[in-house]
Parts: C-alpha cells; sequence; structure tokens
C-alpha cells in the first residue's frame, strides 16, 4: 500500500471509496491544515515550473489557487478582501506584466 502523508482535495477519500479501496487518514488541526498547504503550495509551484506546455501550466496554476482560497480562512481572510490587498499594491507599485527586470540601482 503506497503511503502519501500529504494533504489532498477535499474528494479523494470518496473517489478512493469509489474505487473499492481502503485508506487512512486524519482531520488536521488548524496550525497542521496551514503547514500542510504551505507545503503544497510549494510542491504545487515546483510542478508549475516544470511544466513545458500551457494546459498543463493551468492545471498547475488552478491548483495554486485552489490552495490560496482553502489558507485565506486560516488567516481570517477572503478571496474578496485578498483582491483588495492585490488591487491597493497595484496601484501603489503597479504589477508585473510589463516584464521588467531590475539589474542595479546606483547611489
Amino acid at each position: 500500500m503506497p503511503i502519501y502523508n500529504k494533504l489532498v482535495r477535499d474528494r479523494i477519500p470518496e473517489i478512493i471509496e469509489a474505487n473499492n479501496k481502503k485508506f487512512s487518514l486524519k482531520v488536521l488541526e488548524l496550525f497542521e491544515h496551514e503547514f500542510e498547504i504551505k507545503r503544497k503550495l510549494v510542491e504545487e509551484l515546483t510542478e508549475y515550473q516544470e511544466t513545458t506546455n500551457n494546459a498543463d501550466a493551468i492545471e498547475e496554476l488552478a491548483d495554486l489557487l485552489e490552495l490560496i482560497y482553502a489558507v485565506l480562512p486560516l488567516h481570517g481572510s477572503s478571496m474578496e478582501e485578498l483582491e483588495k490587498v492585490r488591487l491597493a499594491k497595484r496601484e501603489k507599485r503597479g504589477g508585473f506584466e510589463k516584464g521588467y527586470f531590475l539589474i542595479e540601482v546606483q547611489d
């Protein structure tokens, strides 16, 4: 039996059961849940960095976004609040669309 020891999506247990397989899991405490989301974010970001086509890139970005949705309540926030912060930062400092790569700033 493979051992995973990782955070999985909420419907994975029902999918495993539908395949007539047995499994064990635990429901994480809040501090464990946040820790595991951080680990999963790194895993999904690495998978995104390794993509070689647009379809795979979008799949991995969707996973990253799902993890962001999951972690916001653990910080007492929501997607709406995150979007407000994003827009405020964008207004103040801009976005990343132009591809500027800063080399140095002279004093």
